[in-house]
């Protein structure tokens, strides 16, 4: 019977040689297999098995048979991170099968899992990445039916001329390697939909790149290139391109004829303008300018699907109202580390915008009409010349800051004309350019036991994002409220006769922040569990005996008041469950004992329990502040 390998081991003599235990199918028989490190290379010679010869080159690695096996089943063959400084010549010869060889997996196969040779799969795949390859065989030419080549992370400084035969291919990674220039022999690939060639030296790139015309995804980061051809212009499939990290003074006019794109990221270059023809790029969701020493930017007038922009770190000195106009759809600006000295009204076009990064510019005061950007979660200005925001606003986050530009606005509000309501509204003293301009519904001190159905109409039509109805008589909440429950983000029902609280409640699933001081209320409906992302809850002056098990569902939440109740015990499990609580506030209630375990929430910011009559820790502790309060509770803990 012929004799096939199938498994080995490797062990060492005492003059550290290699000795390679060769199983063979079909003999009882193990043979030797010797080589010799030397400089770090394996010198293997020759080894016979029963009646089948296999000659090793210099320097190559043993592959497992069984992996050449299992890549003639799959048709995919992973040879990442091995070490290999050269790849073996049964890489580039596994589609062919002599006769012998032919023999031999049909009788192995007939034994073990009834596969026939002949139903072997040619290779599609293959993986070289991150070895010690300083070249690649010309051989390569043999893998005609390859559409994925994977060899990043090595040491190429030059490609085979011979890998222009592979026209199937359409993904080629090249990146982190040492290339210097790009063979021609890339540009035959007309297939190629996907090309890596990030963390190179690449300091030209050819015309010829035009030709890739089936393109969707290009890499060139991290190289050495001074201009890009305009021939780029003509990847009409091109949707991702990264030029990050090069060495760009300019970008030619063309780049807007890529119709397809969607994200361009060319951070961190040399860019003192951006073509105008940007704006044209309809299907733009994401640009990256970073870094760069641009003075304006490009009115984006086609770009209607954009929703991210990233143009800090430049030496732009305003945002026109036109630009803003164009921007829209934009939820992610970051403008930081800029020059900015003054921001317009019209930042408050962009309804949608979740993120502004305006840190460390010259703005001295930010527009007022900002708190009404009911989607903004996050407003970022430190680093600024402010004088019309207090530095304990600013510190505050941005709820309280937005919250904050809505008071000043108001103030502002009050002591102008404005139009009101007509009709019985009239004599509420509802004003109509508050709920136009704030989306605010205040009925704050109205003494109301009820709230009209045609005024919560008529915030709907204007959709409000914020209600107040503190200070008023209110036993329960009009069905009619319901209607603004999908917009608002802050509900304010503090100083009412609430004894339980409506359902109707739980409804508000986008609220933030919601104020229940004040109240006659002793539990919260489980209902309230649909409030995913709320930030911010006050129960002070209340009837609760415990923290309502509902809030332990609230895991978005940040700031708990719970003060002036009649709490007798810490839920410390229940309190781990909010990852991000940062201020817990306890005091004034009836608790008799505070759990060491409460030590381990590392992430509370601010922790009050004073006017509780526990005995420890005593007085001195809590004097001492959250973070001696917590070490001093953790310290406690039983081992």
């Amino acid at each position: 019977m012929p004799t096939s390998v199938y498994s080995y081991n490797m062990s060492r003599n005492s003059d550290n040689t290699r000795i390679y235990r060769v199983k063979t199918r079909g003999s009882a028989l193990s043979t030797q297999l010797k080589g010799r490190d030397y400089k770090g290379k394996r010198n293997v010679t020759s080894f016979v098995s029963d009646d089948t010869e296999l000659q090793l080159q210099h320097g190559e690695s043993v592959i497992h048979p069984q992996i050449l096996k299992q890549a003639r089943r799959s048709g995919q063959l992973n040879l990442s991170n091995r070490g290999m400084v050269e790849v073996p010549n049964i890489v580039w010869n596994i589609n062919k099968i002599t006769p012998e060889e032919g023999q031999q997996l049909s009788l192995v196969m007939d034994e073990t899992d009834g596969q026939r040779w002949w139903d072997q799969v040619v290779l599609n795949k293959l993986i070289l990445a991150s070895n010690k390859l300083s070249t690649i065989s010309s051989e390569i030419s043999n893998l005609v039916d390859l559409t994925v080549l994977d060899v990043h992370d090595n040491q190429l400084t030059s490609l085979p001329d011979t890998l222009g035969d592979l026209l199937a291919l359409t993904k080629l990674s090249l990146g982190h390697n040492h290339l210097q220039t790009l063979p021609k022999n890339i540009f035959y690939l007309k297939e190629l939909h996907s090309l890596f060639l990030q963390y190179n030296q690449i300091e030209v790139l050819e015309e010829d790149i035009g030709q890739l015309t089936l393109l969707e995804h290009l890499d060139l980061s991290y190289n050495r290139l001074r201009s890009i051809p305009y021939t780029l212009g003509y990847l009409t499939h091109l949707w991702k391109l990264n030029l990050s990290n090069n060495k760009l003074k300019f970008l030619p006019p063309e780049v807007g004829n890529m119709c397809a794109l969607r994200c361009l990221d060319i951070t961190h270059n040399a860019l003192t303008k951006l073509p105008d023809e940007i704006g044209s790029l309809s299907k733009l969701e994401q640009l990256f300018v970073r870094h760069n020493q641009l003075v304006c930017l490009p009115f984006l007038k086609s770009c209607t699907s954009l929703k991210e922009l990233q143009a800090g770190n430049n030496r732009i000195t305003e945002v026109p109202q036109e630009l803003l106009e164009t921007i829209k759809s934009v939820k992610i600006l970051d403008l930081r580390d800029n020059k900015i000295s003054t921001l317009p009204e019209e930042i408050t076009i962009l309804q949608e915008l979740e993120r502004l990064d305006l840190s460390n510019n010259s703005l001295s005061s930010i527009p007022y009409s900002m708190g009404t950007m009911s989607h903004l979660k996050s407003l970022l200005v430190e680093g600024n010349p402010m004088r019309s925001i207090r530095r304990d606003v600013l510190q505050q986050g941005t709820v309280h800051l937005l919250r904050w530009l809505r008071s000043r606005m108001e103030d502002n509000l009050s002591t102008g004309n404005s139009d009101r309501l007509s009709s019985a509204h009239q004599e509420i003293g509802i004003d109509k350019h508050a709920l136009h301009v704030m989306h605010t519904l205040d009925l704050s001190g109205k003494v109301l036991n009820n709230i009209p159905e045609e005024l919560v109409k008529k915030a709907a039509e204007e959709e409000v994002t914020s209600i107040n109805l503190s200070k008023n008589a209110l036993t329960d909440i009009s069905p009619c409220l319901d209607i603004l429950a999908s917009k608002v983000s802050e509900l304010n029902l503090a100083f009412n006769k609430f004894s339980s609280l409506p359902q109707l409640v739980g409804n508000f699933s986008k609220l933030l922040y919601l104020d229940l001081r004040n109240n006659q209320l002793g539990d919260l409906p489980l209902e309230l569990s649909k409030l995913s992302t709320l930030r911010e809850l006050y129960l002070c002056n209340n009837r609760f005996e415990k923290i309502p098990t509902v809030v332990f569902t609230f895991d978005k939440l940040e700031i708990l008041f719970a003060s002036d109740n009649r709490i007798t015990s810490i839920n410390v499990l229940g309190l781990t469950k909010l990852p991000i609580l940062t201020v817990l506030d306890l005091r004034n209630n009836n608790i008799t004992n505070v759990p060491p375990e409460l030590g381990n929430l590392r992430q509370l910011r601010s922790l009050v329990l004073e006017g509780n009559p526990f005995r420890n820790p005593r007085p001195a502790i809590l004097a001492k502040g959250t973070p001696a309060l917590l070490n001093y509770l953790r310290d406690r803990i039983p081992c």
